[in-house]
């Protein structure tokens, strides 16, 4: 989300103003307010039935739904229509996370959404994180964790990153981060989005230490561009990109100080996304991609206009259980939010 270009355009100031301004006055609430409590009972009734497969396909999808109100969203198609036929389309995928989850977040699950498992809307005035997660598998929680730093007009969003345990099969969960990190590259938001990958990258040490992840999000960071830290994050935390792994045969893109990102509606499968798909492996669960996509057909209406300002980024991931897993049991006190 560039907040700092909606600002700039002139043709909607008094709109973005008028905006600012209702930010401002709840920007307590906005950076205090709390996530929905979780209710997993139905995910839990949903676990005694749940088969004891070994082995199974996902499709995972990723997608910024651009959910700030039209009059000021960077998306050119209908922003209420746009995030219905949004709600309708991800059906084809096994667990999604959007971000930018704002205005029009009813749209979004009431209008043809069938996924059986979704984390309740963050509640807080204006808008909460804009964070969700829609599954076909059980959600055992969801927690959700501001970032400490930000830059701007990012700050007057309450943005940060989520995780969700879901449960694939008997024995076997996986951890679901949903990221969506500072904008902008000007030095101080460049600073303020490592620190927020820091953060990140801290939080999984401490509480997905031996989990098998999936981490999916807008990152709004490359690791073409020296003043990311990507390549850190990977590393340290043992994670692919499923870009990567499937378009590139592991290897990293070099970090260049001249770097200069492409437009978001014209990448292709070859190019880097700044909306990206990381995953681990764990004793008990490997992972192994099959199929890395930019979903531009699926995801335009019927005049072909892109649903959002932003392209979806899916992803055919096989998964196969090697033991049960070790923290099926742990007690989840300290993930789930009071």
């Amino acid at each position: 989300m560039n907040l700092h270009a909606v600002w700039l355009n002139r043709r909607k100031w008094i709109s973005v103003l008028a905006l600012v301004f209702l930010l401002w006055a709840y920007v307590y609430q906005i950076k205090t307010g709390r996530s929905a409590g979780y209710d997993p009972s139905v995910s839990y009734a949903a676990l005694a039935a749940m088969g004891n497969s070994s082995e199974g396909e996902l499709a995972l999808l990723t997608y910024n739904v651009a959910g700030l109100p039209e009059i000021i969203s960077a998306a050119e198609s209908p922003r209420a229509q746009s995030m219905g036929e949004i709600g309708a389309k991800i059906n084809s995928f096994d667990i999604v996370n959007v971000q930018e989850d704002f205005h029009y977040h009813d749209a979004l699950y009431d209008r043809g959404n069938t996924h059986p498992f979704r984390t309740l809307h963050k509640q807080a005035l204006p808008y909460g994180d804009g964070l969700n997660t829609l599954s076909k598998y059980p959600i055992l929680f969801t927690k959700r964790i501001a970032w400490a730093d930000c830059h701007g007009t990012d700050c007057l969003a309450a943005k940060g990153f989520s995780v969700s345990r879901i449960q694939l099969s008997k024995g076997i969960t996986v951890d679901v981060y949903n990221v969506h990190a500072t904008s902008q590259d000007s030095p101080a938001a460049a600073l303020a989005r490592r620190k927020n990958i820091k953060q990140l990258s801290a939080y999984i040490q401490t509480y997905s230490a031996q989990q098998a992840l999936l981490v999916m999000g807008d990152f709004n960071a490359h690791y073409a561009a020296a003043w990311d830290n990507l390549h850190q994050f990977v590393h340290s935390n043992k994670l692919h990109d499923a870009w990567i792994f499937t378009k590139r045969a592991g290897q990293l893109p070099g970090a260049v100080n001249d770097f200069v990102a492409q437009d978001k509606l014209s990448l292709t499968d070859s190019c880097e996304s700044i909306d990206k798909i990381l995953f681990r492996n764990s004793s008990y669960l490997e992972f192994t991609p099959r199929s890395y996509k930019i979903e531009k057909q699926h995801f335009s209406n019927r005049n072909g206009q892109s649903l959002s300002d932003h392209c979806a980024v899916s992803l055919s991931l096989k998964w196969k259980k090697i033991t049960d897993s070790v923290l099926l049991d742990r007690p989840l006190a300290a993930f789930v939010e009071k």
